[in-house]
């Protein structure tokens, strides 16, 4: 059976692809060089294809992995177990929760693991850290490989004593005669030795734990390395640094869109210590400190001609409508059952309505940060990024050379929301850095951060749909222009539909945000099935259940609404319930929220919220409720706040005074429920949890108000 290496990228995360030129992985004589003796398990290739996602994000292209091995996992001598992945550390734990699976199929605890992961000399090819794929892809990857070494340590026990297998088992970093007592630990076991075990061609065969018995994974364990983030002694990307490290700044734009008219550095470079950077359009300074760069770049003598008519808040929904791209492409082609026509003709109640979401800033506490070193014609970089290997790809398209000559290295990194699949800030500090003969380090400001990283898209979402008047959907038309394809297919049972999302060519750069467009099209389908509930005189709860038959769907909504005391809810002037849902990334999540409107302000506050989720096999207890819950917080910024304000070019609030974020008056108790389904594969829960504050905080409002708000930011009242 032929091993395949699934890369599942969402729709619009095509628009960040950057083209895989050359592949390179760490081959078996220069890992024991490093490493030296002891097991090591790796992935055998031959003839092997990898699914690679391509423009359109569904068409992909089988190509040959590297005849070379890519190792995993070795076991020194000494017993310690190191683990390589391109998967990266972003905040969310998943250093803790590989580590977990690991060490509970090498039957070791979790502090005997070391995670090597975000380095492209030294880790497997990945695609990226994106998607909530590292649980439900990576996870599984290393349980195989940690089940795999396990397997040969016992083969080398029982050669050793000169035993059968049969009777000798793994526990506690040691195997263990169950007949004799006698024991021997992994180093002694792979001391001296140096040992290649291949994964098997399906790493499904591996004899991995399920979850049932799972003894590590499924319960609660300190995060890995959590005294050096309280302590302040984890070294970010922004935190690097090297001998003789200079300071770069890099001139950016007057607006969007601003051609260079002219340009004199003399002044600048006459500043002791201040080199002048210019490569065709790019230009920059580099200075021993940060204070002296800046000053360098201000000093810059330029003239900008900047492009008039640009977009702006005020224009930007009737821009998208306007500029949909008409040409007929693969992710535009609609999804339709039965006849929408048809179903309408049918239908007791007709509704027909028109959402909104703004552009919104994925806003990380670390904005984008580098540090190059070049050596000759090798570069290495220091940066926080999701994608080590896309990012390695385009330093070596930057400057033309091999993707060899390139190493990428990801410290842990200050959050990402989708946002840091691009490599920026690592390309700058490798231009500066090679004029200037020295590691340069680049720190983006929060106002570049806010200006230049890419945006969650904004979108126009049109709705068109029936039912009777017993509550049956009959007919369901769902439009989304710009903000994307993730969560467009309704969950919800309806014979009669059409479904389609409609790209535009955005005047802001867009791209990737926790959860992708879903948060988006879940906004506009659940704010609808409220009012279609509305219209017909249901509960809003009972309607959807009537039209559902996703059992899991159905197990969170009955959950959260428990948990809430949906049924057992009054209204009260000026106060709301709301409930919504969906499922996302293999996760499912529903959502119950109390608000408050203050009168005469408007102001929404949140009063309290009840959740259920679902994704599967829990891996980590702790480090899931606090996804959830995190994403449920941020998902209050983009319901209640959040907006990107621009025109003539030029992003208006670029700093976090102007940029309204959830601060902790605005966060309300949140009683979480955790299905944990043994019975089904775990998958990730980066993403799912977001989808439904928005939408559940929407119907409150109504509710409270008898207004609906079909635009996100629902709107939060006075900073």
């Amino acid at each position: 059976m032929t091993r395949r290496r699934d890369v599942e990228v969402d729709p619009e995360l095509a628009q960040h692809e950057v083209p895989i030129l050359h592949w390179f992985d760490l081959d078996r004589r220069r890992f024991l060089k490093l490493f030296g003796g002891g097991l090591i398990v790796c992935l055998a290739a031959p003839e092997v294809e990898v699914l690679e996602a391509q423009e359109s994000g569904r068409a992909r292209q089988a190509r040959e992995l590297p005849k070379d091995l890519a190792a995993w996992l070795h076991i020194d001598k000494d017993g310690r177990v190191t683990v390589f992945t391109g998967k990266v550390e972003m905040g969310q734990n998943i250093r803790t929760s590989l580590s977990q699976q690991v060490a509970e199929e090498l039957r070791v605890s979790v502090a005997a693991i070391r995670m090597v992961m975000g380095d492209t000399d030294l880790c497997p090819w990945d695609a990226g850290t994106f998607g909530s794929r590292t649980t439900p892809t990576m996870g599984p990857q290393l349980r195989a490989v940690a089940a795999t070494a396990r397997e040969a340590l016992i083969d080398l026990a029982a050669e050793r004593w000169k035993v059968s297998r049969d009777g000798l088992i793994a526990e506690n970093g040691k195997i263990v005669n169950a007949a004799t007592k006698q024991s021997i630990s992994y180093g002694d076991l792979t001391r001296g030795e140096k040992l290649v075990k291949t994964l098997p061609a399906d790493a499904a065969a591996a004899p991995v734990s399920p979850a049932s018995r799972w003894k590590v994974a499924g319960t609660r364990v300190p995060k890995v390395g959590g005294r050096d983030f309280v302590t302040g002694a984890h070294r970010y990307a922004s935190d690097m640094t090297r001998p003789g490290m200079l300071h770069g700044k890099v001139l950016r734009p007057a607006a969007f869109e601003a051609a260079l008219l002219s340009f004199d550095g003399a002044r600048a470079g006459g500043m002791p210590g201040v080199k002048v950077v210019r490569d065709g359009n790019f230009a920059g300074i580099v200075a021993p400190d940060l204070v002296t760069a800046e000053r360098g770049l201000a000093a810059l003598e330029v003239k900008w001609k900047e492009t008039p008519g640009q977009p702006s808040n005020q224009t930007i929904f009737e821009y998208l409508k306007k500029n949909a791209d008409a040409g007929a492409t693969e992710r535009s082609e609609p999804r339709v059952a039965g006849s929408v026509e048809q179903g309408m003709a049918s239908a007791d109640m007709k509704l027909s309505q028109t959402y909104t979401v703004e552009y919104i800033a994925h806003a990380p506490l670390e904005p984008r940060a580098a540090v190059a070193e070049w050596s000759g014609e090798k570069v290495t970089v220091w940066t926080g990024t999701q994608r080590p290997f896309a990012v390695r790809e385009e330093l070596a398209t930057a400057f033309r050379i091999p993707s060899e000559s390139v190493r990428v290295i990801v410290p842990d990194t200050g959050s990402a929301y989708g946002g840091k699949h691009t490599g920026e800030a690592a390309v700058e500090a490798a231009r500066l850095s090679r004029a200037a003969g020295k590691p340069v380090k680049v720190v983006w400001t929060r106002e570049e951060e806010f200006t230049w990283a890419y945006l969650r898209p904004a979108g126009v979402i049109e709705v068109r749909s029936g039912a009777r008047k017993d509550g049956t959907l009959v007919a369901w038309e769902f439009h989304n222009y710009n903000s994307g394809s993730a969560g467009i297919a309704t969950p919800y049972d309806v014979a009669n539909q059409k479904i389609q999302y409609h790209p535009v060519k955005s005047p802001l750069r867009q791209g990737s945000y926790r959860a992708l467009a879903a948060t988006a099209n879940h906004f506009a389908r659940e704010s609808h099935m409220d009012e279609l509930a509305h219209e017909i005189g249901m509960d809003p709860l009972a309607f959807r259940m009537k039209n559902l038959s996703d059992a899991r769907l159905k197990a969170v909504f009955e959950a959260a609404a428990d948990k809430f005391g949906w049924a057992k809810r009054k209204a009260q002037p000026g106060r709301g319930f709301g409930i919504a849902g969906g499922n996302e990334k293999g996760g499912y999540i529903a959502l119950c929220a109390e608000v408050e409107v203050e009168q005469p302000s408007r102001r929404v506050q949140i009063r309290r919220i009840a959740a259920a989720f679902e994704c599967g096999a829990v891996v980590n207890p702790g480090g899931l409720r606090n996804q959830v819950e995190g994403a449920i917080v941020q998902g209050i910024g983009g319901a209640l706040f959040e907006a990107i304000r621009f025109e003539n070019g030029r992003i208006t609030n670029p700093h976090f005074s102007q940029y309204r974020l959830p601060r902790f008056p605005d966060v309300p108790p949140i009683d979480l429920v955790i299905l944990d389904r043994k019975d089904l594969p775990s998958a990730g829960a980066g993403e799912a949890p977001i989808v439904g504050i928005a939408p559940a905080v929407a119907g409150a409002i109504f509710e409270a108000t008898g207004g609906r708000v079909r635009g996100l930011p629902l709107g939060g009242g006075p900073a």
